[in-house]
């Protein structure tokens, strides 16, 4: 493989991180500064619960989901530690997607507001279910118990495959949900909506980038 298509991969996986920390820091300074912060329970302020859900969402679920798949190009030294990063950060990706998806069912609940009727809420439930199952098959095929070489070998195409559709299906879930934001705040030009369509722009980016990852070779 010729050395400079090596650099080009592993400054993928760079810029993949830097995308990281950038979209981040927008989703921190919308919710905190535009968006008066987060909290899970909150008497007198209900939009603090429903503030958490994009955080769950976009940073834990779909961000550290993505730093999960280009774990295997960005983690130097044997693939095996590689593996682990990948199944620990998917572990957390789950787990912020699961209470991000209790979040939003309980400011729903306790503001009175119909749940599962938008198309926003359809992908969302898709992309965490799918995720859940995928994470379930993998952890047992490729961690423990651990299916036969030959088995496993079969499996990995689809796993890449569908794991990186799964993450689409995420990403294609956040980008609705800025939209159906910015249309029930009627954000207008100001700077809160500059945050939030950079922030589904760069989303954009990152997934390209992520699946970028997935199809160029580990060269360290």
């Amino acid at each position: 493989m010729p050395r400079g298509f090596q650099i080009k991969a592993t400054s993928v996986t760079i810029f993949t991180h830097l995308l990281f920390i950038a979209i981040t820091t927008l989703v921190l300074v919308w919710l905190f500064h535009f968006r008066e912060g987060v909290a899970f329970h909150s008497t007198t302020n209900k939009i603090k619960i429903f503030n958490l859900h994009p955080l769950l969402m976009v940073i834990g679920f779909i961000l550290v989901g993505g730093e999960a798949i280009v774990a295997f190009k960005s983690i130097p030294g044997k693939r095996s530690s590689a593996k682990v990063f990948h199944l620990l950060l998917h572990l957390i990706a789950l787990a912020s997607g699961v209470l991000g998806i209790i979040v939003i069912f309980k400011f729903k609940k306790e503001t009175g507001l119909p749940n599962m009727f938008t198309l926003h809420s359809w992908l969302g439930i898709s992309a965490i279910s799918a995720f859940g199952l995928q994470y379930i098959l993998g952890f047992f095929a490729y961690f423990f118990p651990g299916a036969e070489t030959s088995t496993r070998a079969t499996l990995l195409p689809w796993h890449k495959f569908i794991g990186i559709v799964i993450f689409l299906l995420a990403v294609a879930t956040a980008e609705t949900g800025l939209i159906q934001y910015f249309d029930f705040y009627q954000l207008f030009r100001n700077q809160e909506s500059l945050i939030v369509n950079f922030t589904g722009l760069l989303l954009f980016l990152f997934s390209v980038f992520v699946g970028l990852s997935v199809i160029l070779p580990r060269n360290y």
